[in-house]
């Protein structure tokens, strides 16, 4: 999927070819924040603009700008991959949320 970043949020993009455009919608807010434009560089400034009038927004209703998450995720994974993690997490002496937790957190880092 290809995706867009301004100010720290993330924008998905898609095209219409029935309409001959390209569209998104800022991801990982509460609410739903969409832009449009006919080329690359149309849909750019569309998001920009749509992030600052949702911070903008945000700010004047005195809300927070981004979503919140529980910090809890339901997966659903092989049933082979589970096995596997719970015996590593157990000769590492951790609980497997322990473990998923501390291998996400070092993909995320390489990533950032």
């Amino acid at each position: 999927m290809n995706t867009l970043s301004y100010k720290g949020y993330l924008g998905t993009v898609n095209f219409s070819e029935k309409d001959a455009c390209f569209y998104g919608k800022i991801e990982g807010i509460d609410g739903l924040v969409n832009f449009e434009g006919e080329s690359v560089h149309e849909l750019t400034d569309a998001f920009h603009e749509a992030v600052d009038d949702y911070v903008a927004y945000c700010l004047a209703e005195g809300l927070e700008p981004h979503k919140s998450y529980s910090g809890q995720l339901n997966i659903r994974i092989k049933p082979e991959t589970h096995s596997r993690i719970a015996a590593l997490a157990k000769q590492a002496g951790e609980s497997i949320n322990a473990f998923i937790s501390q291998a996400l957190d070092k993909r995320v880092a390489a990533m950032s």
